[in-house]
């Protein structure tokens, strides 16, 4: 007997244009063409089965047969509502989205002359940045023959990193670029899981 597909929203049989139209992510129902399955899930009991028998248990739970595995001997299916699953998926990828728009990329800006109070007042500014999970793109920015000076800029920036290493790490040396050296300090994840244990 043909397993009706869950994921469609008349209840009906497999629909023919989702085939045709919009391949599915994973083979499910009867598009499982192979002799034997290994079945998991929910409710069921671990095994290889006959696939005709592993859709008739999906089945009877109102479930879909989904191969999961399609490389392993042999292939592994798992019952699931796959119209559910794929909405979770869906919701994981689009909160994961969201998550990392929120990180930025955000520039403090020095020059090879930066004194100690302003030096400072940025580095704190730059701690809370990372703090929050944004980038830092720190800069110094090198006027007229000022670019002579480069080995003061590059020791701000190094400083600078060393100043923030409780709380962010470079993603590499100063680089220069036109009249502009880069430094691009990327947040410890762990910073948490340390004021946690303190």
């Amino acid at each position: 007997m043909a397993l009706p597909f869950k994921g469609n929203s008349g209840g009906g049989r497999f629909n023919p244009r989702f085939n045709r139209n919009q391949e599915p992510e994973h083979r499910i129902n009867e598009r499982i063409r192979v002799p034997k399955v290994r079945l998991v899930g929910d409710n069921v009991e671990v095994g290889i089965y006959n696939t005709q028998e592993a859709l008739k248990i999906a089945q009877d739970l109102e479930l879909d047969l989904v191969e999961i595995s399609p490389q392993a001997d042999p292939p592994v299916c798992k019952a699931i509502d796959y119209k559910k699953f794929l909405y979770e998926k869906k919701k994981k990828e689009k909160e994961m989205k969201a998550n990392a728009k929120q990180s930025e990329v955000k520039e403090v800006r020095f020059t090879p002359e930066t004194d100690e109070h302003d030096f400072a007042f940025k580095a704190k500014h730059a701690e809370g940045f990372l703090k929050d999970g944004n980038k830092v793109k720190a800069y110094v920015q090198f006027k007229g023959r000022a670019i002579m000076f480069k080995e003061r800029g590059e020791l701000v920036l190094l400083k600078f990193a060393e100043r923030l290493t409780e709380f962010g790490q470079p993603e590499a040396l100063p680089k220069l670029e036109g009249k502009r050296m880069f430094l691009l300090l990327t947040p410890k994840t762990s910073k948490k899981k340390k004021e946690e244990k303190s």
